[in-house]
């Protein structure tokens, strides 16, 4: 599918790396098409779990090797307006829901996106993950219906298909591969230890890898009452 026009994008995702896996093809496709993009990174992603393979990174350390990697993502993506909003990782869902639905309808108010990419609620795993997908959705239903942006939603869990039904939306990123693979690599505390196979994977024309890679799948929201 080729990507629609869009007046302003904004991706909301609470850590480094993870507009890597799921959706820098499709920024760095915007982008390229001349729409504006802007990507609300909420935390610095410092209490994961990997710090470099071979280890390079000390839990002090750690946030700021994040930050750097961040930053080399958003320019593999072409992407200028990178806002970190300092929020402390691991810790999201502990934030008050009103807090975090005035921090996404700040964002909405000053950009006016066309388009929301982030995660879908009950179908992205992590608590952090989940707290950013409700604060997303509550914030988007609390506006006129007319108004609404788009939400384009990444959802992984193991009943996302059955659940969820094929994905809404696919985007063919093949033309942003190379952005893609880039946006991974900055992130090499946390990707050093998956970017061999990958690249091992294309080079031998694995169909599998080259389909993860060339398509970003999306699902539109299915409103219903859960997230007043």
């Amino acid at each position: 599918m080729t990507l629609a026009k869009e007046k302003q994008v904004l991706v909301i995702f609470p850590h480094p790396d993870d507009e890597a896996f799921g959706v820098s093809g499709t920024i760095s496709t915007y982008i390229k098409m001349g729409i504006p993009v802007t990507y609300a990174c909420l935390t610095l992603g410092e209490m994961g779990r990997n710090l470099g393979n071979p280890p390079f990174a000390t839990r002090e350390t750690l946030p700021q090797v994040r930050k750097k990697e961040l930053q080399s993502s958003a320019k593999a993506m072409g992407l200028t307006d990178l806002r970190m909003m300092g929020l402390r990782d691991k810790t999201i869902e502990f934030e008050d829901d009103e807090d975090m639905v005035k921090l996404v309808d700040d964002l909405i108010t000053e950009l006016n996106p066309s388009l929301i990419i982030s995660f879908y609620p009950g179908y992205s795993v992590h608590p952090d993950h989940e707290a950013t997908a409700r604060a997303v959705v509550r914030a988007v239903r609390r506006m006129p219906e007319a108004d609404r942006p788009k939400l384009y939603l990444v959802a992984f869990a193991n009943n996302t298909f059955a659940t969820l039904g094929t994905p809404d939306v696919i985007h063919d990123v093949r033309d942003a591969q190379e952005n893609k693979l880039n946006a991974m690599k900055a992130h090499i505390s946390q990707t050093g230890w998956m970017m061999p196979e990958i690249e091992e994977k294309l080079k031998a024309e694995d169909q599998e890898m080259i389909d993860w890679l060339s398509k970003e799948r999306f699902f539109l929201y299915k409103w219903k009452r859960d997230f007043e």
